[in-house]
């Protein structure tokens, strides 16, 4: 983890992702969300989770969620990541309607053009480090054609993990990480095949605060590098102060909104 953070060295008096993203604008959309109202069947009772959400993230962009616990703020992750359909609404992704797509065209577009970050890492334990980090490029291409592929698809995940400080634990399964190392191997699986969007979804809320803060620098950087659009979902608000805009989610509804001052 030293040389994790001594790569990260930045001007006296500014965080790393502030001095890196000072003075950047917001580039084409990415994700547009309109009027998105979500709502589930429990016997005879329906719950409204949703209640007409709208919500864009533009290329570059750090987007913050905000919202207490049952606020809706997964159940819209969900939906804007192709993960769930809306009741009602409608979710565009690189200018392509999501859930007009068949089932196949949608998986496409959410595996090529999203990548995700959980808070619980979500690896598969049967794997190892590199096994996990290379799984969406099996998934892309399925098991033969991936066969094709494997060599640049793995040099790519070498890189990835060797950059992320992992070179040792390549081999390792997720028992055998910490929290931060396992944090990062999912980050550098949602980077596999550089897709444009990433969700990240409170990415440290496992993590003790000095290993959090690490993956965040670490997410933060590749965001800034690749000129990502992120949307991050965070119950801390130093964190959320980190970022473009703030959203405040209850019950259902974005209740207010905040630009964050330039930073220097």
């Amino acid at each position: 983890m030293n040389d994790l953070t001594d790569n990260m060295a930045v001007e006296p008096g500014a965080s790393p992702e502030a001095a890196q993203h000072q003075g950047r604008q917001p580039g084409r959309l990415l994700i547009e969300a309109k009027g998105i109202r979500r709502s589930y069947k429990i016997g005879d009772r329906t719950l409204d989770i949703l209640h007409g959400v709208d919500l864009n993230l533009r290329q570059g962009e750090r987007l913050c969620l905000m919202g207490a616990s049952g606020s809706g703020k997964t159940t819209l992750l969900n939906i804007l990541g192709l993960l769930d359909k809306p009741t009602k609404g409608q979710v565009s992704v690189q200018g392509l309607d999501g859930w007009s797509l068949s089932t196949a065209k949608r998986a496409e577009l959410r595996n090529n053009h999203i990548g995700y970050v959980f808070q619980f890492y979500h690896l598969f334990a049967e794997l190892n480090a590199l096994e996990n980090t290379l799984l969406p490029a099996m998934l892309k291409h399925g098991f033969w054609a991936y066969q094709a592929r494997k060599k640049q698809y793995k040099e790519r995940a070498l890189e990835l993990l060797h950059r992320f400080g992992l070179e040792g634990r390549l081999k390792h399964r997720p028992g055998k990480l910490s929290g931060g190392e396992q944090q990062r191997v999912a980050i550098a699986r949602a980077l596999l095949l550089d897709p444009p969007i990433l969700i990240a979804d409170e990415p440290t809320g496992n993590l003790d605060r000095a290993t959090g803060e690490t993956v965040l620098q670490l997410l933060f950087q590749e965001q800034e590098q690749r000129n990502l659009g992120l949307l991050l979902v965070t119950h801390d608000e130093s964190l959320a102060s980190r970022c473009d805009r703030v959203l405040h989610m209850e019950d259902g509804i974005i209740q207010s909104a905040s630009d964050q001052p330039t930073p220097g």
